[in-house]
C-alpha cells in the first residue's frame, strides 16, 4: 500500500488527528488537502495535548514530510503561531514542511466578512468565523490571493484590489465595518510571505515525484463527509470537499489510484453547530456521554451535541467516498453505560430509509432504534466481550466494510489494529 486517505465519516470531530499521527509513523508524506484553520485535530502524547489546525498531523513524526496542499485555504498568521507552538515540542525544518504555492490565502477581509455575515444572519450556519467560506468564494470566483502572491508586492496589491471590488461595498454600505486599507493588508501579507518563503513549493510536483519514487503518502482530511459542500447536509456544511474526491482536487493523485480510504467514525454520533441531527439524545444519558467523552470542539470550544450511532448516515458516508475500512474511535465512552442503542433506519413521511442519501430531509427523519446489550470492556487486551463484538459486527454488516481500527482513549497506545495499513 502506497496511498491512504483518512476521511471523517460523520460531522467531523471523529478523531482523525490521532489516527493520522499513528499512521504517520509509517508514512513518508502526510498531506492536508482541504479546509483551513477551522479544523481541530487533537493529539495526546504522554502528558502533552497538542491541537493542530493547519499543520498536518504528521508534523510530530520526524521521519515524514508534512504537506499543506493547494486545496487548503491558508491563514499565514495562524500558521506561524501554530508552528511556533509545535516547535517547542519538535524541530520543524523547511525540508519536512511544505506549503503549496497555489493554496488560497485567507486575508483579514475574509475573516471580517465571515463574522459580519454570521452576526447579521437570521439563519445562522454555525461558521467558525475564521474566513474559510469567503476565502473559498474568492477561489471559486477567480479572485483569490494565492500563497505565491505573498512573495511579489506588486502582484499582491493587484490581487487584493480585485478581491475587494465587491467587498468594499459590503463593508461600507451593508455591514458598516472598519477594514484595513489595501496598502496596509498588502504590507502585512508581504512581510508574512518573507517568513513563509522557505516552506513554499510546488506540492503537486513534490507528490508526483514521491509517487514515482514509490513513497508512502497519507492524505489527511478535515471535518467530515456529512459536512462536505456537495455530499453534506446542505446548507449546514463547510465550504470544501471533505470527501475522498477532495484528495484528487485538493492535492492530486498523479498515479490516479487511492488504494485505501479509511473512514473515521466515533462509536456514537456528535455534531457541533447548527443543522439536523436525527439521533441527538435529549435524555440525561446524552449529557452523560457528552461529559465522559469531553465533547467540546477543539477549534470552537463549543459543546458537541451527542447521539446514538447513526448507521443510515454512516452508510451514506461510506458510499459517498467509497470507503474501504473504518476506524471506530471513543469506544471506551460507551463502555459501562446502562443502555446502548443504534439507529438502523429513518422514518420520513411514512417511508423507511436505511441510507441517508442526498435530498432526504433530515429535519423530518425519525430515527428507528435497535436496543443492544451494553458492554463493559476495559480494553486491557484485544479480546473483546461478546456484546462489544456484536456491536462491531453490526456496524460492519450495515456498512459492508470492515472495522480495521478500534480506538479506546486519547493516547497513542490506546488503539487496536484489526487490519494492517502501510505494510
Amino acid at each position: 500500500m502506497k496511498s491512504l486517505a483518512i476521511i471523517g465519516a460523520q460531522w467531523g470531530d471523529e478523531g482523525k488527528g490521532k489516527i493520522t499521527d499513528l499512521l504517520g509513523e509509517k508514512a513518508d508524506f502526510v498531506v492536508r488537502y482541504q479546509g483551513g484553520n477551522n479544523a481541530g485535530h487533537t493529539i495526546i502524547v504522554g502528558e502533552d495535548k497538542i491541537v493542530l489546525h493547519q499543520l498536518p498531523s504528521g508534523i510530530l513524526r520526524q521521519s515524514c514530510t508534512s504537506v499543506i496542499a493547494h486545496g487548503v485555504v491558508f491563514e499565514p498568521v495562524a500558521f506561524l503561531e501554530e508552528l511556533a507552538k509545535v516547535e517547542k515540542k519538535v524541530s520543524v525544518s523547511p525540508e519536512r514542511l511544505k506549503i503549496s504555492l497555489n493554496a488560497t490565502v485567507i486575508t483579514t477581509y475574509h475573516k471580517i466578512l465571515d463574522a459580519a455575515r454570521e452576526g447579521a444572519s437570521q439563519n445562522k450556519i454555525g461558521t467558525t468565523g475564521k474566513g474559510i467560506g469567503p476565502a473559498y468564494e474568492d477561489k471559486t470566483s477567480r479572485r483569490a490571493v494565492k500563497v505565491q502572491d505573498l512573495l511579489d508586492m506588486n502582484q499582491l496589491k493587484r490581487k487584493l484590489q480585485i478581491s475587494m471590488e465587491e467587498k468594499s461595498y459590503l463593508f461600507k454600505e451593508v455591514y458598516k465595518c472598519e477594514v484595513p486599507s489595501i496598502e496596509e493588508e498588502a504590507q502585512k501579507l508581504f512581510e508574512l510571505g518573507k517568513k513563509l518563503a522557505p516552506f513554499i513549493t510546488d506540492t503537486f510536483g513534490l507528490l508526483d515525484q514521491a509517487f514515482q519514487d514509490n513513497k508512502k503518502v497519507l492524505f489527511e482530511g478535515a471535518q467530515g463527509i456529512l459536512l462536505d459542500i456537495d455530499y453534506g447536509s446542505y446548507p449546514y456544511v463547510t465550504s470544501s470537499s471533505t470527501s475522498a474526491a477532495g484528495v484528487f482536487t485538493g492535492a492530486g493523485i498523479p498515479s490516479g489510484v487511492l488504494e485505501e480510504k479509511l473512514g473515521i467514525a466515533k462509536a456514537y454520533t456528535t455534531r457541533v453547530g447548527e443543522g439536523p441531527m436525527p439521533t441527538e439524545i435529549t435524555e440525561p444519558i446524552g449529557d452523560e456521554i457528552q461529559k465522559i467523552g469531553h465533547e467540546f470542539g477543539a477549534t470552537t470550544g463549543r459543546r458537541r451535541r451527542c447521539g446514538w450511532l447513526d448507521l443510515p448516515s454512516l452508510k451514506y458516508a461510506v458510499k459517498a467516498s467509497s470507503l474501504t475500512s473504518l476506524a471506530l474511535t471513543k469506544v471506551d465512552v460507551l463502555s459501562g453505560l446502562d443502555e446502548l442503542k443504534v439507529c438502523y433506519a429513518y422514518k420520513v413521511d411514512g417511508k423507511t430509509y436505511d441510507c441517508a442519501f442526498p435530498g432526504l430531509d433530515l429535519e423530518k427523519a425519525q430515527p428507528l432504534y435497535k436496543d443492544l446489550s451494553p458492554f463493559k470492556d476495559d480494553f486491557k487486551n484485544e479480546s473483546y466481550s461478546r456484546e462489544l463484538t456484536d456491536y462491531i459486527e453490526l456496524i460492519e454488516k450495515a456498512v459492508s466494510i470492515p472495522v480495521g481500527i478500534v480506538a479506546f482513549g486519547p493516547e497513542r497506545s490506546q488503539i487496536h489494529f484489526r487490519k494492517e495499513y502501510f505494510q
